[in-house]
Formats: structure tokens, C-alpha cells, sequence
């Protein structure tokens, strides 16, 4: 595209001539202050906070609305611009409450920063500010404070463009404009939290998150959601070693700024819930008893040991990370012999038009390309539970999946001579197990997932167990650095006794024998970059924040 130079500030640039002010301006990393402005929605031009001066304009212009023009000359910040900031940051706020102190978006919020940073700091409205409702639930998840809105229009734009949904709306006028819902509807489509994120200040909050913590109490860690196959990009919000919110964090190429509200409220409460498995078990006289590691793993590696390798299936997951996966398909092709290894696919319901899966595991693509999918002789996992039924299947590992929630796979478990499983959390597949080992959650462990695009994302551990504090604690470091580590990162939440599952599988191997030299997650990664053509030339570091797409044409599973 054609482009124009521009003087912005005094400093000429060259930007594409289809762009407005405030966006060569963000590119270019000059700062236009603004609340309605949204790069992802429709310019509406409500605020006016974004006025700038425009050389041979009569009046100063909207920066979100004026398109660039070749040799155009813009000030931000002389003095005719921060007057009138001033006098636009001093109307808004002459109804806007004080309440930040009580208010969940102190620390976030657009409007108190720029009054710290852009208005004169003091008021002269005397008069009894005009009241609007407070608490009202517009829906489900969200609660709306009128009195705090300042009418930027980004929530409706939102429902409108993105969400496909009109349910927002203003009504009245002048100083009494409030927000609201459409006569007849509600709040509820499947992506209304997101006006959360949006609004510039605390007049949509979060109800499952609401007075929960200060965002300055808090850890934020980057991540991805598990909630289906699209690994919408997050940041996980921690407390005292317990995720309080997940929200969304930009990534053009996968989730752009959003993300569903089944990802921000369901997929992270079993971390932190009462069925947690806290430590390994094993059965004994009817009962899963809890044990110690050595125990549990001796206990898998003699039963599988007294199996044939073509009684024997292993069940990969798709919840499992690539690393996970692909050290369990080496250990049941290298130490175990079968040729029994597939995973449970678990879909349901179809694609939306914005984000949503059908696949409702993260991490489908990655476990088949890491080696989780039986060869020619094999047995797929339809085949293994079929092989259970006839009895010829007797023994099954299995990763973190609950398999037995699965149609038709309940009734048949109670025919298995032995059944070891990694789980995160009590389940129906647990139910039936003779060994249970606390598998480490994936806010809990290194590791990395394929999405349905064919994109590797990383996972790292937002929240701390007990074998992390033990290696925090043999680390050499000053006894304040540990104190640090510790408390400002982790607080004092519970821990669990959960390992990453590719550690347990490896110790396993161990015990039958055969040495895996894995460390960490990294130097998984970094085998799987070697031996899967796919993955050549990529490591944790070029993986990044962002991710890396791998090339579709380069995998034959």
C-alpha cells in the first residue's frame, strides 16, 4: 500500500496513507491517550480524549477518526492539546464517583491513570453528582455500575461486531445517558466477558472475580487456555499459590485480544478444587491408599512387567503436553514393546465463527504428531476398548485423560487385570484405577501444546508444588532471594504432590531399566526438535511468547 510521510511531534514519519492519527502514532510508539478507541473495533469517536492539534486545521481533531494525509503535521502534547485533555478528563469525571479504593478495576483502569497523568488533579464541580444504578447483573457474568461508565460505547460495538449479538445498548440523554441491556435480552452470549477487558473503567466487572484480590497482590503468567483446540493465549492471575482469573493476551495469530467465557471460567477451577489429587495411590483392599513415589512407581513397573506387550495398551492424552506425550509413546514403543497406543478424541458440539472448537482438548494435533497413534498392527483406541471387552487387552497406562466419561467405556473397565492412570483430579477413570499418580496441572508445569493450526505455544507453572518448593529450596540463593521467590511469587496457597507426567513416565522406564537423561520439559523439547522433523530448528526460546507454526506437510502419522 502507497504510504505518506507525517510529522508527528516534530519527528517525520512514513506511514500507510489508510491509517488514522492515533494508529501511526501506536505504530511508531507515540502515546495518544484515549477511551473509546479499540484497534480491534469500529472508531466511534465518543471521548474525545484523543484530541490532537493538526497544522492549518481550524480545530483540533479527533485523533481515532482523522485519516493521515501526505505531509501532514500533528502535535500531541504542545499546550492548546493539554488544555483541552484537561478540560475533556474534567468533564468526564464530573459524575464519575470517586470510589476507587472499593472499585475492581483500580490498578487497570484507563481513567485513573489518566487523571494521574493528564489532568490538573482537582475538581471544581460542587454540585451532587448525578446517580445511575449500581450492581445491576446484565447477565450471567457480568455486573454493570452505571455510575462508574463514561459512555465510550466499546461493550455494545463489542456484541455488535464481534460477538454477533445485539445486546447492549445507551439510553436517555445528555448527562443521564446510562447503559443497559436490549429490551428482552440479556448479557449471555458465549464471549460476554470480554466487555470486561475492554472497558476503560470499572463499570463491567467480572462476578466470579469480583473483590477477590488487588491486581498489584498478584502474579500474572503467560499461558494458553485448554479449554478446546484453538489455545487461546492468557495470562493466568495467582494469589497465594491459587489462580484467581484468566484473561486474555493478544496474539494476532491465534485468539486476537479475546477469548470465551467457557475458557475464562471453567478451564482453571480444577487446579485449584477439593478433588485435587494431592499425592500418588494405590488400591489396597478396595481402597486407593496414598503412597510414596518410589512406591507407586515400583508398583507400575512390576504389573507391567508380568503383562505381554500385546496385552498391554497405552492411552496417550490430549490434554497432556507434547512433551508429556511423547516421552509415554517412547517409553511404550522402547520399554513396554506395544504397538496399543492412541488417545481419546473429545468433541463436542461444532466451531463458532469466532474461536470456539469442537475439539475440546488442547493439544490433539500435538500428542498424534509426537508418536500418541497406533502403527499398522495397533490398536486404535475404539480397537483398545473393544480389546478390553474381549478380554484380550488386560492391562492399560493412561495420561491424563478421563477416558471412562467417555460413551461405552464405564461398563467395560471392571474386565482390566490392572489400570494405572495420571490424573490432575478424582474422576470416573480413577474410580476403576489400581494406581493413581498426582499428574502436575498445565498451570503447574513447563511444557508445550500444537493447536488445531498447527501453532506450538507454550505453558509454564503459575502456580508452585511441592516438588518445585524442594528445588527452590536446594537452589543456591541468598536466604531473602528464597524468601522473595516464595512469597511474592507463590504465597502461601496449598501445594500438591504432583509431578509433570513425562517425569513420572521416565522414572518408570528407570526402574525397567531404561535411562531417559531428561531434566526438564526443555530437554524433552529439545529431543523432539531432533527426532520429529516437524519441530526441527525450534526450541523453547523461538517458541516464545507467541508461538511457532509448524508446516502441515511435514508430518505422515
Amino acid at each position: 500500500m502507497p504510504n505518506v510521510k507525517i510529522t508527528l511531534d516534530g519527528v517525520q514519519y512514513e506511514v500507510d496513507q489508510k491509517k488514522t492519527i492515533i494508529e501511526a502514532a501506536r505504530e511508531n510508539k507515540v502515546h495518544i491517550p484515549h477511551f473509546c478507541w479499540h484497534d480491534k473495533l469500529s472508531a466511534a469517536g465518543n471521548c474525545r480524549v484523543c484530541l490532537v492539534e493538526v497544522e492549518k486545521m481550524p480545530k483540533l481533531a479527533i485523533a481515532c477518526m482523522t485519516q493521515v494525509a501526505d505531509g501532514m503535521v500533528v502535535n500531541t502534547k504542545n499546550e492548546r492539546v493539554i488544555n483541552a485533555r484537561e478540560a475533556v478528563l474534567e468533564f468526564i469525571l464530573i459524575n464519575h464517583p470517586l470510589d476507587c479504593p472499593i472499585c475492581d478495576e483500580a490498578g487497570e483502569c484507563k481513567l485513573q491513570d489518566y487523571a494521574y497523568k493528564y489532568s490538573k488533579g482537582f475538581s471544581r464541580f460542587v454540585e451532587n453528582k448525578v446517580h445511575k444504578p449500581k450492581r445491576v447483573e446484565v447477565g450471567p457474568h457480568v455486573m454493570l455500575d452505571a455510575e462508574r461508565c463514561i459512555m465510550c460505547s466499546r461493550c455494545i460495538r463489542f456484541c455488535d461486531e464481534i460477538a454477533g449479538e445485539h445486546q447492549l445498548q445507551f439510553v436517555q440523554r445528555g448527562d443521564r445517558v446510562e447503559l443497559t441491556t436490549f429490551p428482552g435480552e440479556a448479557l449471555d452470549n458465549q464471549y460476554s466477558m470480554n466487555v470486561v477487558d475492554i472497558c476503560p473503567v470499572g463499570a463491567l466487572t467480572n462476578k466470579d472475580f469480583r473483590f477477590k484480590s488487588r491486581v498489584w497482590e498478584m502474579s500474572f503468567t503467560d499461558s494458553i487456555c485448554h479449554g478446546c483446540a484453538r489455545g487461546c493465549n492468557v495470562e493466568i492471575g495467582v494469589r497465594n499459590n491459587e489462580i484467581l482469573r484468566l484473561h486474555p493476551r493478544k496474539n494476532d495469530d491465534v485468539n486476537s485480544v479475546w477469548m470465551c467465557d467457557h475458557g475464562r471460567l471453567d478451564t482453571w477451577k480444577s487446579v485449584n478444587a477439593e478433588n485435587r489429587i494431592k499425592s500418588p495411590m494405590i488400591r489396597k483392599e478396595g481402597q486407593l491408599v496414598e503412597v510414596g513415589w518410589d512406591e507407586a512407581i515400583a508398583k507400575v513397573a512390576s504389573e507391567l512387567k508380568s503383562f505381554g506387550k500385546n496385552e498391554i495398551a497405552v492411552l496417550g492424552s490430549a490434554f497432556a503436553t507434547n512433551e508429556d506425550n511423547y516421552v509415554f509413546a517412547k517409553f511404550a514403543k522402547e520399554v513396554l514393546g506395544t504397538k496399543n497406543i492412541d488417545f481419546a478424541r473429545h468433541l463436542k458440539g461444532e466451531n463458532d465463527t469466532v474461536l470456539i472448537r469442537a475439539d475440546k482438548t488442547p493439544n490433539a494435533v500435538g500428542a498424534e504428531i509426537v508418536g500418541v497413534h497406533p502403527s499398522e498392527s495397533g490398536l486404535s483406541f475404539e480397537k483398545i476398548i473393544a480389546g478390553i471387552k474381549e478380554g484380550k487387552i488386560k492391562a492399560v497406562y493412561a495420561l491424563e485423560c478421563d477416558f471412562a466419561s467417555l460413551p461405552g467405556v464405564e461398563e467395560v473397565l471392571t474386565k482390566l487385570e490392572f489400570l494405572a492412570v495420571h490424573a490432575t483430579n478424582e474422576n470416573m477413570t480413577t474410580k476403576y484405577a489400581d494406581v493413581v499418580f498426582a499428574a502436575s496441572t498445565y498451570a503447574e508445569k513447563n511444557g508445550t501444546m500444537t493447536n488445531f493450526q498447527y501453532r506450538v505455544q507454550r505453558i509454564r507453572p503459575a502456580v508452585t508444588t511441592l516438588e518445585q518448593d524442594r528445588a527452590l529450596d536446594n537452589f543456591e540463593m541468598s536466604r531473602w532471594d528464597k524468601f522473595a521467590s516464595h512469597n511474592d511469587k507463590w504465597g502461601k496457597g496449598p501445594r500438591r504432590d504432583a509431578r509433570p507426567s513425562w517425569k513420572i513416565v521416565a522414572s518408570i522406564a528407570g526402574v525397567m531399566g531404561t535411562k531417559y537423561k531428561f531434566n526438564n520439559a526443555d530437554d524433552v523439547f529439545n529431543e523432539i526438535c531432533q527426532k520429529i522433523e516437524g519441530f526441527k530448528g525450534l526450541s523453547f526460546l523461538k517458541v516464545g511468547k507467541k508461538g511457532a507454526a509448524l508446516k502441515q506437510t511435514t508430518f505422515a502419522v
